[in-house]
């Protein structure tokens, strides 16, 4: 269950090819559909099967639909969902006079749903090829060939700790390269692990696993070990990695060589979700100024040490930030989830052993070396030490990204650094940490900013974004919302998840006849998705959906709309 038999394959002859996605990029947009020519040329070139390479194509969301002159994505994430009153969709097929999911008749234009663009701090939101297009009256933006560039896509973002960790490139406390070159000069990798170890430097992708055991198991490996660096920040309402893919991708790039100097790792992936086109364009410009500095290459710094870094772009699945699937996508084979052991840190890129850190992560790392250890486990409070990034959705008053430590209260997120909502809106709930994280009703605010405190009021803190969700809309319609996005995501490897999401649809699709009846129906299929999911999607979707109806159990059982 779980396993893919073509990435199987691909381990057993060696075949690590990193280029099968951007392939398939490439043919998509020379034609409104991928080609069987197409798939033929690529299954010949990377020495694959058809029907590998068919079956690729057949389950990123950017090759499946048509594909017109003008292509247009529009957002329903959460935010963007909560900002036009429940219908970001209808405004863009409106506008442009086609339906989600096709094109028009003359091939002119076409449209897709896409489920975040990480402009959550200025939803509604669309990308008019790769231009942003954010902001109320999203649809007369779009109507007609041409627009104005929303200066709304730029992210902006703030620093409330004693210090920039994460954001420090970009409020210009320190420059980046600043640490590598003494790091793989000077440095031994056990004592780079040692000090990430004493930092107490969590992943800040939510599993919250420790950086240096990560690194511990993988330099444990025999050669060759590869680093990832995990750009799919796919949570509707985060858009922190977005902000320093963009704004700050030097600094991601040098904790990445730090991190493969860490393993004895020789070559490098970013990993860049498609819906940020900009990140992809400054991730690739970023390496290429790397290399010409001499950051990257054979004998870097003139140590004995060789790394280099490509940048793998996505193709739309929100499963893919799992780093099993990741794996798979960064090698071009559909993104499903295996199990686990082995962990990736055993048997990851193209079987061999591999670290995957997100991109926050991987951007605290220079701060680390640069300050010590010690410095980094001062900030934050007990286990959970330094800084997190977390983003705040349009309705707040003060949206955008904010560098905190950890242990303050939601409420000082919401109120003092948020400012409230904005004027005629009141906070009915706050989504923490995207659609499997959950809800907290405005009573629960003084929850602090840990994953534990957070788990135990039923929410996980996921990538740290915070959504304010206003009195506007219903209990039924934020429901519907959850069990779209899940069913729309499930990767389909495993059945209490494939099911279970379609299932669950269905249940929200009839709110409110028999409110109560279905409330316990949700329950016992709740129950099932929880215990046999294969991977941490199915697992979480239960505890999202169940904070929904605690937040919103009058409402629902009311039975009003």
């Amino acid at each position: 269950m779980g396993r893919d038999a073509f990435a199987e394959w691909g381990q057993r002859f060696g075949h690590d090819e990193t280029d099968v996605l951007g392939q398939l990029h490439a043919a998509a947009g020379r034609h409104e559909r991928i080609s069987q020519d197409d798939l033929r040329g690529i299954a010949d070139e990377f020495r694959r099967p058809v029907a590998a390479v068919t079956g690729s194509a057949g389950f990123y969301a950017d090759f499946t639909g048509p594909r017109g002159a003008r292509h247009v994505r529009v957002c329903a994430g959460t935010s963007c969902f909560v900002s036009s009153g429940g219908s970001p969709t209808a405004a863009a097929e409106a506008a442009l006079g086609v339906r989600a999911g096709q094109a028009s008749a003359d091939g002119s234009v076409s449209l897709a749903e896409v489920r975040c663009l990480g402009c959550c701090h200025a939803s509604p939101a669309a990308l008019d090829g790769d231009t942003p297009v954010t902001g109320p009256g999203l649809g007369e933006k779009l109507r007609g060939d041409g627009h104005p560039a929303s200066s709304g896509a730029a992210v902006p973002f703030h620093v409330a700790s004693r210090t920039a960790v994460a954001l420090a490139g970009l409020t210009e406390v320190e420059g980046s390269w600043q640490v590598w070159p003494r790091v793989v000069s000077t440095g031994i990798p056990a004592s780079v692990r040692a000090e990430v170890a004493l930092a107490g430097l969590r992943g800040r992708g939510g599993a919250e696993f420790p950086v240096a055991d990560k690194w511990r198991a993988a330099s444990r490996g025999p050669a060759p070990r590869f680093v990832v660096a995990n750009g799919d920040e796919g949570d509707p309402g985060s858009f922190c990695d977005r902000l320093l893919m963009e704004s700050d991708p030097a600094r991601v790039l040098e904790g990445l060589a730090i991190a493969g100097f860490a393993i004895g790792a020789n070559r490098g992936v970013v990993f860049v979700r498609s819906e940020y086109p900009l990140a992809v364009v400054r991730m690739r410009e970023a390496v290429e100024t790397a290399r010409a500095a001499g950051h990257f290459g054979l004998g870097v710094h003139g140590s004995p040490f060789d790394f280099d870094v490509e940048v793998v772009q996505g193709a739309g699945s929100y499963v893919a930030g799992e780093e099993t699937a990741l794996l798979h996508a960064v090698q071009g084979f559909r993104g499903s989830v295996r199990p686990r052991p082995p962990y990736p840190t055993e048997s990851g890129l193209g079987g061999h052993p591999t670290a995957v850190n997100n991109v926050e992560t991987l951007a605290a790392v220079p701060w680390v070396l640069r300050h010590g250890g010690a410095a980094y486990a001062q900030l934050g409070s007990g286990v959970e030490t330094g800084t997190k990034l977390v983003c705040l959705s349009q309705r707040f008053r003060r949206p955008g990204v904010y560098e905190v430590e950890f242990g303050v209260p939601l409420r000082y997120l919401v109120e003092a650094l948020g400012g409230g909502l904005e004027d005629g809106y009141r906070l009915r709930a706050l989504q923490v940490g995207g659609p499997l994280g959950g809800f907290l009703s405005p009573d629960d605010l003084d929850v602090p900013l840990l994953a534990e405190a957070l788990a135990d009021a039923g929410v996980a803190l996921g990538h740290g974004s915070l959504v304010a969700v206003d009195d506007r809309i219903t209990a039924p319609e934020l429901l519907r919302h959850v069990w779209r996005f899940a069913d729309a995501e499930s990767c389909g490897a495993c059945t209490p998840c494939r099911v279970g999401t379609r299932r669950g649809r269905e249940l929200a699709e009839r709110f409110p006849t028999g409110s109560e009846q279905v409330l316990s129906q949700h329950e016992n299929l709740l129950d099932v998705m929880g215990v046999g999911s294969l991977c941490a999607f199915g697992r979480s979707v239960p505890g999202a959906v169940r904070s929904l109806l605690r937040v919103y159990r009058d409402e629902l059982c009311s039975g009003a709309r």
